[in-house]
């Protein structure tokens, strides 16, 4: 636990965030005094300075975004990557995908980002999101970074109304399955003041790795500084707060091991 000062966001030189940079909350950029309504839709959102980058941002959202049928789709594809720091061949968005700090995601070739999917690189130091070839993530789910990295290694499958977290680095391995429900939380909170908030106290994050062949039962979560071994298996609704070592199973609240493959 952290015993310093109380503070509400990560500190500075924090050895466990991606860059050793503290971790803003959204209101508090929002909302803090002395800069535009521009600039800080900008900071949260585009992800880079200047009225050339607004522009070409709220051009393709607003042609595209929320597009329905065959013309959003293809609008998507033609228009998506002007935003993306790469993008491969044969890449589908649905409707009402939403990008954030874009120029921070990588996407490979045949992956598909189903309709209603948060993909939100932001961070000030971080590297961003990287999709590898193959991968498909479900409707309604979540990538999430705050200033931390997430990787999604060739041929994963992430289920409808997952949700991926970083604030330093989590990797989903190759060909992992990621049933619908998932959490995957690369961050936490120290409380160790009970006389504070947990909002007041400093966040850390340690990371997840979770192995490639991997399967996430429907409603698992994966708690930061976890590593799921290749081939594992984590039964549905589990919660995993310790290793799980190659092609084990682990199931329960908290996790255990109960056999291996």
């Amino acid at each position: 636990m952290n015993n310093g000062p109380i503070v509400s966001t990560a500190k500075e030189g924090d050895p466990g965030l991606a860059g050793g940079a503290a971790i803003p909350r959204a209101q508090d950029q929002l909302f803090a005094p002395g800069s535009s309504s521009r600039a800080k839709y900008a900071a949260l959102v585009v992800g880079r300075p200047g009225m050339a980058a607004l522009l070409r941002y709220e051009l393709v959202i607003g042609l595209a975004q929320a597009r329905a049928g065959a013309l959003g789709l293809v609008l998507r594809k033609q228009l998506y990557p002007l935003l993306l720091g790469s993008c491969g061949r044969n890449v589908v968005f649905g409707q009402n995908v939403v990008l954030r700090h874009p120029h921070k995601i990588h996407i490979g070739n045949n992956v598909v980002i189903d309709d209603n999917c948060l993909v939100d690189a932001k961070g000030e130091s971080n590297q961003g999101i990287r999709i590898g070839d193959g991968v498909f993530l479900g409707r309604n789910s979540i990538l999430s970074c705050k200033n931390g990295d997430i990787e999604l290694a060739n041929g994963a499958n992430v289920g409808f109304n997952c949700e991926i977290f970083s604030a330093s680095r989590v990797r989903i391995g190759a060909n992992v399955l990621m049933a619908a429900y998932s959490y995957v939380i690369g961050g936490d909170h120290d409380f160790s003041q009970a006389d504070a908030s947990v909002l007041e106290q400093a966040r850390r994050s340690a990371g997840v790795n979770i192995g490639d062949g991997a399967w996430l039962g429907a409603g698992a979560k994966i708690l930061d500084g976890v590593q799921v071994g290749a081939h594992a298996i984590i039964g549905a609704g589990a919660v995993v707060r310790e290793a799980v070592p190659e092609r084990a199973i682990a199931v329960g609240i908290p996790a255990r091991v109960v056999s291996t493959r």
